[in-house]
C-alpha cells in the first residue's frame, strides 16, 4: 500500500494515460506535476473503492459574479458562461425554472431573467402598439359622435353582395386555331 491507496497495476497504467493525455492538451508547471498524478491516482483508487469526491450541488455564486452576471444589454448564464437577452428558454432547453436556477445559485429572488433594455424595447413597442391601455379607455368619457357612430346600423359582412351576385359579367374571346393543336 501506499500514500494514495491501494497499488493495483491497472490504476498505475489508467493515471499515466490520464495524466498523458491530459498533458497533451494542457500546459501544467513541472512542479504541479507529482500533485497531479497523485490526484488522479486517489481519484481512481476512490472510484474503485465507492467512495465519491464529486460536489453534491453547484457552487453559490459569489455577489460580485451576481453584479458581473447583471449588464442593460445582456445576462450572464451560470450554466454555460454565455450571454442571453432572456434566461428562460435557455433554462427551460436545460430542464430549470427560474426558481429552481436561481436556488441551485445561491441567487436572490429578485434576480432578473430579462435584460434592462430588452424589457425597456419591449415595452415600449407594446406602448406603441397600443397595449395595456384597457384601464385608461373605461375611464375616459365616451364622445357623443362616438355615441352616434355606435346607435348607427352597421352593415354586415352577409348583408354584402356576393362575387355571383354582381350584374357584370366576364366574357372571353375566342380563341383561334393556330393549327398546332395536338
Amino acid at each position: 500500500m501506499s500514500a494514495v491507496g491501494p497499488e493495483r497495476p491497472e490504476f498505475v497504467s489508467l493515471t499515466a494515460e490520464i495524466v498523458s493525455a491530459y498533458l497533451g492538451r494542457n500546459h501544467v508547471r513541472p512542479d504541479d506535476l507529482p500533485s497531479l498524478i497523485q490526484s488522479v491516482h486517489a481519484t481512481l483508487a476512490g472510484l474503485a473503492t465507492g467512495a465519491s469526491d464529486a460536489p453534491t450541488s453547484a457552487p453559490k455564486a459569489t455577489v460580485a459574479e451576481i453584479k458581473r452576471s447583471i449588464t442593460p444589454e445582456h445576462l450572464v448564464s451560470f450554466e454555460d458562461g454565455k450571454r442571453y437577452k432572456t434566461l428562460v428558454r435557455h433554462l427551460r432547453l436545460r430542464g430549470l425554472s427560474p426558481e429552481a436556477y436561481r436556488e441551485k445559485w445561491g441567487l436572490p429572488v429578485g434576480y432578473p431573467m430579462t435584460a434592462a433594455s430588452y424589457s425597456a424595447k419591449r415595452a415600449e413597442l407594446a406602448r406603441g402598439a397600443g397595449l395595456g391601455r384597457a384601464g385608461l379607455a373605461r375611464q375616459a368619457a365616451p364622445d357623443a359622435e362616438q355615441d352616434a357612430a355606435e346607435d348607427a346600423p352597421q352593415q354586415m359582412v352577409a348583408d354584402q353582395p356576393s362575387a355571383d351576385q354582381f350584374e357584370e359579367t366576364i366574357t372571353r374571346e375566342p380563341i383561334e386555331d393556330d393549327g398546332f393543336a395536338e
